[in-house]
């Protein structure tokens, strides 16, 4: 068996406020359900399986672009939201931090009885895979999370968080069970090891051999197989900067969402009227729902949809954060009624950007789009973890910005 990524992060304490944790379950179940209904369980499972892109959906929701809490409030915002919805969507999320890690193979065996799956044999996965990842790695980091995603079928996605507190930093897991990727067929997203066949489901009788080298690596040094997956490694310095940032592509989504006539189109495209602060994180949205996994090297862009909590690289706008929901959610509704005009407007806004992308220059200014963010958050409900209360709006009018220079 192989890991299908890992991600160093910085060990951060602190918590997700309810106004933040609200939301991000309301988003974060809605970008869900828009892959779901895309692309299938499967490819839902290949995203939270890539560690660049996991990074790049906590962000998208607000929470801390480079932090180890992006893992424990992503993965509690998808069992909050989806384990209700798992009749409509076929995802459930077992485990979690802490005593509810623990609880994950007694989740999984009461899974197993309403699916008619081998419980046991859920079981017995979800213990290897920490197991390896927690000992047979001697890498420092000692696990404190464990997360099982599973469908109806069997197929299942672990992501799990160790940590190292003599280098402050956390390391996360990331664990896929199939072999044949719907969007993505890159050989260090597969299951590894003496060739026995494509696995889609290692609880299926046939998948036995795969389960016995599961146990022998556990028993056994690990091989360098194990250090192939993709690497995200993110830094220590809390503020997001421009080596943090692909240039062009973020120019391309701030043209898209503040050039007048870009503006126009793209907001026609939706089938909406929407400001082009809306548009900015709508952009980003429909790029982690449509994106292809290249895309998501810089995570670091995705938290100029809705800014931080922590206030980096702004404040979390309030109001456009429930813009964007209440787009999606009516376009999800429309889906639900077979209408599918609105969600396939999000694909043509990620294929308007990307064409964008193609033309524009690169942004000129990084730290003049930073102060623009930073001036219009309060007009926007910026709120960050450290604030009491709602800021007071300002009376001073917001900059205009330069996207490429003069």
């Amino acid at each position: 068996m192989k890991r299908s990524g890992t991600a160093d992060l910085p060990l951060h304490g602190g918590r997700v406020p309810p106004w933040l944790a609200s939301r991000m379950t309301e988003l974060g179940t809605a970008i869900a359900e828009q892959v779901i209904l895309n692309y299938g369980q499967s490819e839902f499972l290949t995203r939270l399986s890539d560690p660049f892109w996991f990074q790049a959906y906590g962000a998208v929701m607000g929470m801390d672009w480079h932090s180890s809490g992006i893992t424990t409030s992503v993965l509690g915002a998808l069992k909050r939201g989806m384990n209700p919805r798992f009749s409509e969507l076929g995802l459930m999320v077992c485990g979690g931090r802490g005593r509810h890690s623990v609880r994950t193979p007694d989740e999984l065996r009461a899974f197993s009885q309403k699916t008619g799956l081998d419980g046991d044999a859920l079981a017995r996965t979800s213990r290897l895979t920490a197991r390896i990842d927690n000992n047979a790695v001697a890498d420092g980091f000692q696990l404190y999370l464990h997360s099982f995603v599973i469908t109806q079928s069997g197929e299942w996605a672990v992501v799990q968080q160790g940590m190292n507190p003599d280098s402050h930093l956390a390391r996360r897991y990331h664990w896929h069970s199939a072999s044949v990727r719907d969007f993505v067929s890159a050989p260090h997203t597969a299951i590894v090891g003496q060739p026995q066949g494509e696995i889609l489901n290692l609880v299926d009788v046939r998948a036995r051999k795969a389960q016995s080298a599961l146990l022998t690596i556990a028993r056994g040094p690990v091989p360098s197989a194990l250090n192939d997956a993709r690497k995200l490694i993110m830094p220590m310095h809390h503020d997001v900067r421009a080596e943090n940032v692909d240039l062009k592509r973020l120019g391309a989504v701030l043209a898209v969402a503040h050039e007048q006539e870009l503006r126009d189109f793209s907001s026609l495209l939706l089938v909406e009227g929407l400001g082009p602060r809306t548009l900015q994180s709508l952009a980003l949205v429909a790029e982690v729902v449509h994106g292809a996994p290249a895309r998501f090297s810089d995570p670091a862009r995705f938290s100029f949809a809705h800014g931080g909590k922590d206030g980096h690289p702004f404040p979390v706008t309030l109001k456009t954060y429930d813009d964007s929901l209440g787009v999606l959610r009516r376009c999800l509704e429309a889906a639900r009624l077979g209408h599918t005009e609105k969600l396939e407007g999000f694909a043509r806004l990620d294929r308007l950007t990307r064409k964008v992308e193609e033309e524009c220059e690169p942004l000129t200014d990084f730290d003049a789009a930073i102060r623009h963010e930073r001036a219009t958050s309060p007009l926007l409900g910026g709120r960050t973890v450290f604030d009491d209360e709602m800021p007071k709006k300002r009376i001073f009018p917001a900059p205009q910005l330069n996207l490429f220079g003069s």
